[in-house]
């Protein structure tokens, strides 16, 4: 049977919806649409009353003047004290449907982002307990950059920017973040006043800054995804900590890499092949990096080396004497001179040097203690040439206290031996470690017939003759004859 017919027919919804074999929440709902067809049809209107409808102007004033943010909760004593008996379940329910009318009559609608190239970089902070991680889109292209730090200050900021743009190759017109409390200095009218600092910035990269409005994420929500994609995509698979940021930036040098040489969504086409088309129409990197927060200044002294921490840094030795500046970051010190790394070291311990051989004009040479002959009997004696400092070095290194005696005793042989013979003599000595006088005297006494010791040469290798050879077998006992 038809519900509203069998309600008809026995004036009752549960009644009825025994009878049809349904709740009788259902006969209601047929019953109440049959009725509004027939008004509709009669031309009248049939008015549902509900136990709200006194408080209804009451609700749609409070959610209007909160914006739709107020709660059923809130309201529901206000509304009791102008007269609502109803239930709070109910009273909820009226609250939802004013705050969803309110909400479509307030909508104001949003349209998608259209980015023109070269116009627009947009950059934002996300973090992950105390890491932190600094994204940035390049608007038109698509193209994804990133940098982990221990902090999201103003230096950190703009250090992140720069080395962004360096990355990219060219400098958007214009940076565009939310109000950020590191680069705000306050708010006039609704607009942000920017930091002298960060004003300086842009200003030497040749941009402008750019600021969303108040609790509107949306409108960078390009860079809102992109926080959320390394999240999700690098740094929790990664498990990336703050206590390595080398090893954190190195996985995002890699992972940005990645990224941009596939294929986006969005746009159809490879971030780093749109990046190429977009280039020219970039603005062009300043010679010299901008100068962010506070820069150690450090002068060269005379080892050609600045200190830091408590350690030594080697500089190019051209650098003696001037002024240069440090920048630490992600444990390396990187020395700079007018805009240009000159020299880039690890951190190293207190007390510790860090030297480049580049920067002295090769490897150190190993030390050498020259000879310096003062008296005449020593001249006489280096005269004989290199084998007679190596005669001397090696007398004083045994700790032969007679040699200055031994020297002149030493020249004197030459005019009865010659100096050519007295050279090789000496050579003798210094070969079979003898450092006297009477040592150099034997060996020249000893003329032409002393042995002449050979290092061993190959060995010797002999072929032996090859004879017959007969089976063991052949010398049993017993065995067939």
């Amino acid at each position: 049977m038809d519900m509203h017919a069998a309600y008809q027919e026995v004036g009752s919804y549960r009644a009825a919806a025994e009878i049809c074999g349904t709740t009788d929440k259902t006969v209601k709902r047929v019953v109440d649409a049959a009725r509004r067809a027939e008004a509709l049809g009669s031309g009248s209107e049939v008015a549902v009353v509900h136990n709200y409808d006194s408080v209804s102007a009451i609700i749609a004033e409070r959610v209007k003047r909160t914006s739709g943010r107020i709660t059923a909760k809130r309201l529901l004593p206000v509304a009791v004290a102008a007269g609502y008996g109803g239930s709070a379940r109910n009273f909820r329910r009226a609250v939802a449907e004013a705050k969803v009318q309110w909400r479509r009559d307030h909508h104001r609608g949003r349209r998608p982002g259209v980015w023109a190239p070269g116009d627009m970089l947009v950059f934002d902070w996300g973090e992950i307990g105390p890491l932190f991680v600094f994204c940035a889109v390049l608007a038109w292209s698509r193209f994804r950059f990133v940098f982990f730090a221990d902090n999201l200050g103003a230096e950190a900021t703009m250090a992140a920017l720069a080395l962004c743009m360096e990355t990219i190759g060219g400098v958007p017109k214009t940076l565009l973040t939310d109000r950020m409390g590191c680069l705000k200095a306050g708010t006039v009218a609704g607009l942000v006043i920017p930091t002298p600092d960060y004003v300086r910035f842009v200003t030497h990269y040749g941009t402008r800054p750019d600021f969303c409005q108040g609790a509107d994420p949306e409108s960078k929500g390009i860079v809102e995804a992109l926080v959320g994609y390394v999240k999700s995509d690098l740094m929790i698979p990664e498990e990336l900590s703050v206590a390595d940021l080398v090893r954190a930036n190195a996985k995002g040098v890699a992972w940005c890499a990645e990224v941009n040489a596939q294929m986006h969504s969005e746009i159809a086409a490879i971030p780093a092949v749109r990046l190429a088309l977009e280039l020219p129409l970039l603005g062009d990197l300043p010679q010299l990096r901008a100068r962010i927060g506070k820069v150690a200044m450090r002068k060269v002294d005379r080892l050609s080396c600045v200190r830091f921490g408590s350690a030594r840094y080697s500089v190019p030795n051209v650098h003696i004497g001037r002024t240069v500046e440090l920048r630490v970051a992600d444990g390396v010190v990187m020395v700079v001179f007018l805009g240009e790394i000159i020299a880039e070291h690890a951190i190293v311990a207190p007390g510790e040097t860090s030297v480049a051989d580049e920067h002295y004009g090769g490897a150190r040479p190993a030390p050498d203690r020259a000879v310096r002959p003062k008296t005449p009997a020593e001249v006489a004696f280096c005269a004989l040439g290199p084998v007679a400092e190596a005669f001397i070095k090696g007398a004083a290194a045994r700790g032969v206290t007679t040699l200055a005696a031994d020297l002149r005793e030493i020249c004197a042989m030459e005019a009865a031996h010659g100096k050519e013979e007295l050279i090789a003599a000496v050579a003798r000595a210094v070969e079979f470690g003898r450092f006297r006088a009477h040592d150099v005297r034997s060996i020249l006494a000893a003329g032409s017939g002393v042995p002449r010791p050979r290092s061993p040469g190959d060995a010797l290798i002999v072929d032996l003759p090859v004879v017959a050879t007969r089976s063991l077998t052949d010398y049993a006992i017993g065995g067939d004859q």
